[in-house]
């Protein structure tokens, strides 16, 4: 069947996609530890048989995982026809980042679905386990020098063959985590989550039959391409270019570069990394790719209305230099990539923002503050609270920008502070917005927020925090302005310590009753400050946003006229 009626290919787009949403409500009802059940740091959907090109992904995973997938499926496919011996009912599992993207946290597996005897496509998931081994808990080493020193490190291999799990690739796994009863039950959701699949799969083509879905599957791929091209032809054509910084790699103390240029020819657009930092001693490098799949997500912002497959990035080309920051290879350290990708994600902006404003936002907070807490308990066993944090969205062309919000690399969410303090002995003692922290602007940032946890546990604890824009704030773009900085302090016996890197630190060691603040950034700001209106000014001071000296610093004193 070469043709395909939009009205059928409308249904069965529909359908492939309750597939993977379907597998990624199985994941986060039956995982084990929060980052997966609460945050949805996880991801399913349907790759190319032949070259492992993101067909389908859920709505509920992350975006990021769209295209990094896609390389961790091609690496399956690489691993198969090597060893030539690829059955229904094989599953492959691995976490090497320089091979699949992202980080060691992340444990992929990929299933291929065979349909009369002859491969079809392949499923995948991908879910972010709480603990793999390595020097911190929880993974995120913000003075790694290499992959070995944030986790244990595993190559594609088969977990089953022909259906049969092989027991010896999991014991392996077990042995290297301080958590092996969470790895176990989020293993456990993962295979289910792909038994589903496999099981939806099954009903679809005894409805529809291969080759009709086979041909929806292309056509999909073909009009995300024409609707990127047609995007593209609507703007303007030149090159932009835009930089920004890094504060450090968690080792040398010395700013990173992440650079862009952005050009726009007809139907066809490149995005040029070169004069990026080098490849760096500590954990912000991102191999290759994580890097194209952070530019489609960064399009995908741009470009809300695209599907998602991989025929939104056949009009764009990626370049990237070797040996730079963004093309990292192994053993280079890269637990801290959610912190280089959003600046890349803010660059990008930055960039597009000169061709067409009214595109794109100020730049969201910048950095998850990948913050763990870990201990042992009176009985012996270990516990890690492991998770991350919110902060101000940028303004935009329509508004405001978000009130702690959640990285825009995801849409994951930020775990309860009821479910953390019910799981670890940890107690918040402030989750709050924090007042004065937005870029100033037509439309303001939104606003960061305060996160203060006393450790409960007698045993005391130990905290690590990778975090970013401790040096370099989040930037504002037509003419707005800049947002506060990250700052993180904790607490020792003669008063409260600020990192000397601003923004990383491992091996603070907390006594019960002591406790580590995060105070976040805002969002970076929208437009000259002179137009927001004085009405707006007034409400975010009445609401206790803005103080009114910072109010009348940054926008002059209409506003209290506007109080009445």
């Amino acid at each position: 069947m070469s043709e395909i009626d939009p009205i059928t290919l409308s249904v069965l787009s529909g359908r492939m996609e309750q597939i993977a949403d379907e597998m990624d409500a199985t994941l986060f009802r039956s995982a084990f530890n929060p980052i997966i059940a609460e945050a949805h740091d996880a991801s399913h959907g349907l790759y190319h048989a032949v070259n492992g090109d993101t067909l389908v992904q859920g709505k509920s995973g992350l975006p990021i995982f769209v295209g990094v997938m896609s390389f961790a499926v091609k690496a399956v496919i690489e691993k198969a026809a090597a060893d030539g011996d690829l059955e229904d009912g094989d599953i492959y599992i691995f976490n090497d980042a320089h091979i699949g993207g992202t980080h060691l946290s992340d444990v992929r597996l990929v299933r291929p679905y065979f349909r009369d005897g002859v491969l079809f496509c392949y499923l995948a998931s991908v879910g972010h386990w709480h603990d793999m081994g390595g020097a911190v808990p929880g993974n995120y080493n913000p003075a790694a020098t290499d992959v070995f020193q944030e986790a244990f490190v595993l190559p594609p291999v088969k977990l089953a063959k022909v259906g049969k799990i092989n027991q010896d690739i999991i014991d392996i796994m077990l042995r290297n985590t301080r958590l092996p009863q969470s790895a176990m039950g989020d293993l456990n959701g993962q295979l289910s989550a792909l038994d589903l699949g496999i099981k939806r799969m099954d009903e679809l083509l005894d409805e529809y039959g291969a080759d009709t879905i086979s041909a929806a599957l292309n056509a999909l791929g073909h009009r995300a391409e024409r609707l990127m091209r047609s995007e593209l032809e609507a703007l303007p054509n030149g090159r932009w270019e835009a930089e920004d910084f890094l504060d450090n790699d968690g080792i040398e103390d010395t700013p990173l570069a992440i650079k862009v240029a952005l050009e726009i020819q007809g139907d066809q657009m490149t995005l040029d990394f070169t004069g990026s930092a080098p490849q760096c001693a500590g954990p912000v490098n991102i191999a290759l790719p994580t890097t194209v799949a952070t530019a489609y997500v960064a399009i995908k912002h741009i470009f809300q209305n695209l599907p998602a497959n991989a025929g939104v990035m056949r009009p764009i080309e990626v370049i990237v230099p070797e040996g730079s920051i963004l093309s990292a290879e192994f053993p280079a350290p890269t637990g801290g990539y959610t912190e280089t990708i959003l600046r890349m994600i803010d660059v990008i902006f930055s960039a597009f923002s000169q061709a067409a404003p009214n595109r794109v936002v100020a730049h969201a907070y910048g950095t998850i503050n990948a913050l763990s807490i870990a201990g042992k308990r009176k009985d012996g066993k270990p516990w890690v609270m492991f998770s991350f944090y919110g902060g101000g969205h940028g303004g935009s062309p329509e508004g405001d920008g978000l009130n702690h919000g959640n990285a825009p690399i995801s849409t994951a969410t930020i775990p309860p502070m009821e479910i953390l303090e019910a799981a670890y002995p940890i107690m918040f003692r402030q989750w709050a917005l924090r007042p004065d922290s937005a870029g100033p602007g037509k439309h303001r940032g939104g606003m960061g927020a305060i996160y203060e946890i006393e450790v409960l546990e007698e045993n005391g604890a130990e905290a690590f925090l990778f975090g970013e824009r401790g040096r370099y704030a989040p930037q504002g773009i037509t003419e707005g302005e800049e947002a506060a900085l990250n700052v993180f302090s904790y607490q020792q016996d003669d008063g409260w310590h600020k990192p000397p890197l601003a923004s990383k630190i491992r091996g603070i060691r907390l006594k019960q009753g002591q406790a580590v603040r995060l105070e976040t950034p805002g969002g970076g700001g929208y437009g000259p400050i002179s137009e927001r209106e004085a009405y707006a000014v007034a409400l975010d001071v009445a609401s206790c946003l803005l103080g009114e000296i910072k109010a009348d610093e940054t926008y002059g004193t209409a506003w209290r006229e506007a109080q009445s």
